[in-house]
């Protein structure tokens, strides 16, 4: 394999581990009660 070849397997591998991280990020345990909060307040009255 030559380096542009190792260059763009490398790049394609590092948005593939981002878009892991951002997934995993976005729908930890920890933010899960902010995530789903929207759903639970949509029918909620302002009175």
């Amino acid at each position: 394999m030559n380096i542009q070849g190792m260059a763009y397997f490398l790049f394609g591998l590092a948005l593939v581990v981002l878009f892991g991280v951002i997934i995993g990020f976005y729908y930890s345990k920890k933010r899960r009660h902010k995530v789903e909060e929207a759903k639970f307040t949509m029918f909620d009255d302002e009175d």
